[in-house]
């Protein structure tokens, strides 16, 4: 059973972390996402969400379904990049704008990652 944000749909939130699995590589180009009825068991949420969550995905191209197969991720390897640069862009725009409401400039924000990086040896 999933914990889930009151500030966000579920459904969305399920979809950030389909995506987020998508560009990890934990599910692959291909690969079959489990049925309705299996992800919403999963996720602990009623399977009317799931459907909503994989018409969410359809839409944004990331997975197609395949009437009488399932729902599969896109072998479209441009889309799955796209997606990627979209979730690396989102979360260095919510950083950016957390630094900024602190006040920092962006020289200290780029020394401060910089030394950061280098100090975990990432």
């Amino acid at each position: 059973m999933e914990e889930f944000q009151a500030s966000k749909p579920i459904y969305m939130q399920i979809v950030d972390k389909i995506c987020q699995q998508i560009v990890r590589g934990d599910i692959k180009s291909g690969e079959k996402l489990p049925s309705v009825r299996e992800m919403a068991i999963q996720s602990g949420v009623n399977p009317n969400t799931i459907q909503r969550t994989y018409s969410e995905l359809e839409r944004m191209e990331i997975v197609e379904t395949r009437r009488g197969q399932g729902t599969f991720v896109t072998e479209a390897n441009d889309r799955i990049v796209e997606l990627k640069v979209k979730l690396q862009r989102d979360l260095i725009k919510g950083f950016v704008n957390n630094m900024i409401d602190l006040g920092f400039s962006k020289e200290e924000m780029l020394s401060g990652l910089k030394k950061y990086v280098e100090e975990e040896e990432i």
